[in-house]
């Protein structure tokens, strides 16, 4: 269908993972000398939809999204590549999802890996775009289970490796590796915490000190990547030390070492050279309205794009940073079978996924329950994002099916993971729909 076509519009999702895909895709078709155009959306809405079906575009190239109307519509010709939970009859030959092939697309599988493999059986050439796959995947948090990728994912590293643009290695997992201060790096450190560190510059200082860790090397601060091996294994000890004593458990402790993904054709100590931050990076632009700015990044423009980007980021990590505040004044409110905060207008709709996933990760939040976050949006409707720990995945629990069948109830729309899910629901429903999800979360626990 691809190659059959003259011009291929391509529409995907606001996150890393939707612009790396979306960029894919864009790459993949000039290679192909295909007319092409790109455009981002929050979500598939009817409005979106008739939009597409005015313009008539000849063929429409879903990424990152696409799942949940993959059965409707008929009268768009279209391509989906995306790892939502979708309808299990949805056909086959113009949608490529791996939860179709019994696959769980919350972390075997990104939205960007897919659109990468069928980028790749168009051509075997495009090998070299796997990097972007996955920036894509620890954008979208893939590697968070195991603390490393699993699955058909392992497949899109492999190509990465083989064509010379990813390398794999075990290190810390916090984020910041490349550009954060050391005593920055652990102060936000989370998933596991460090106990009496986290979250306290003061601690962070202290406790580098007394590992005869030097901060600076003559006026710049120095980060991770800046320290001796030896200096490395003395902080990761300490942590490990300080967990095990703190009572947190083996398992906890050990999540403080995972894989990280280099991009090896990157500049070291750049946003760009490590995946985690180069999908922080992405999010810093779409979220906010300037996919474009994303997209000619991952497309490998180094000058004015990228100044443009790292202008967002500076404002996203405040935004941040400020959600995160807004979060804890309007306090979690605890319910029989979820938790929930309402940000109201405090924090954009379009990183409150974001926030919700960090406030997850603090010690305000009860690990026991999901937590629901909601955010108003500029039309008027209300924003769900809701996140929960894997242990209660494992004992049954599925976000997206919960978000989807409490949101249609009330004439909105659900989707996502069984781990991270989200909803768009009509104002003045949050009560109504908090009722429907517990109903909806009773029974994944109590069948």
């Amino acid at each position: 269908m691809i190659r059959n076509s003259r011009e291929v519009h391509i529409v995907t999702h606001i996150d890393a993972d939707g612009i790396t895909a979306g960029a894919i895709a864009s790459e993949t078709l000039r290679r192909l000398g295909k007319e092409y155009s790109i455009e981002c959306v929050k979500q598939l809405d009817e409005i979106c939809m008739k939009k597409l079906l005015s313009d008539g575009h000849e063929l429409v190239w879903f990424t990152d999204l696409g799942s949940g109307i993959s059965t409707q519509y008929p009268e768009v010709k279209k391509i989906i590549t995306d790892h939502h939970e979708c309808p299990p009859d949805s056909d086959l030959s113009f949608h490529f999802n791996p939860h179709l092939f019994g696959k769980d697309g919350s972390y075997e599988l990104s939205g960007a890996g897919a659109t990468y493999l069928v980028s790749k059986s168009v051509s075997q050439k495009n090998k070299d775009l796997a990097a972007l796959a996955i920036v894509g995947a620890i954008g979208d948090l893939q590697d968070r289970r195991f603390c490393e990728l699993r699955g058909i994912n392992m497949q899109v590293v492999e190509d990465g490796k083989e064509s010379g643009v990813l390398q794999t290695m075990k290190d810390i997992r916090y984020f910041g590796k490349e550009t954060r201060p050391l005593a920055k790096l652990l102060q936000y450190a989370s998933d596991p915490l460090i106990p009496g560190v986290s979250g306290r510059e003061d601690a962070c200082v202290s406790f580098l000190q007394e590992l005869q860790i030097e901060l600076k090397a003559g006026d710049a601060w120095r980060t991770w990547v800046d320290l001796e091996k030896e200096e490395k294994r003395r902080i990761l000890s300490a942590i490990i030390q300080m967990l095990l004593s703190k009572g947190f458990g083996y398992k906890t402790a050990t999540r403080v070492l995972g894989a990280t993904y280099i991009l090896c054709k990157e500049e070291e100590g750049t946003e760009l050279h490590e995946a985690k931050e180069f999908a922080t990076l992405l999010n810093s632009t779409a979220r906010y309205g300037q996919y474009e700015v994303g997209l000619q990044v991952c497309l490998g423009d180094r000058g004015k794009w990228l100044k443009e980007a790292l202008n967002l980021l500076s404002g996203h990590r405040q935004n941040l940073v400020e959600g995160l505040q807004c979060a804890r004044d309007e306090q979690i409110q605890k319910r029989t079978y979820l938790q929930y905060f309402h940000a109201g207008n405090g924090i954009r709709d379009t990183i409150i996924g974001i926030v919700t996933n960090m406030m997850l990760n603090t010690e305000d939040v009860d690990k026991e329950l999901p937590l629901i976050g909601f955010a108003l949006t500029e039309n008027g409707e209300v924003k769900v994002s809701a996140r929960a720990a894997q242990s209660l995945v494992d004992r049954g629990l599925d976000l997206a099916v919960a978000l989807t069948r409490a949101a249609k109830e009330i004439h909105g729309i659900g989707g996502g993971h069984n781990i991270a899910a989200g909803a768009t629901i009509p104002k003045g429903k949050e009560e109504e729909f908090l009722q429907l999800l517990e109903r909806e979360i009773q029974r994944q626990f109590v069948p």
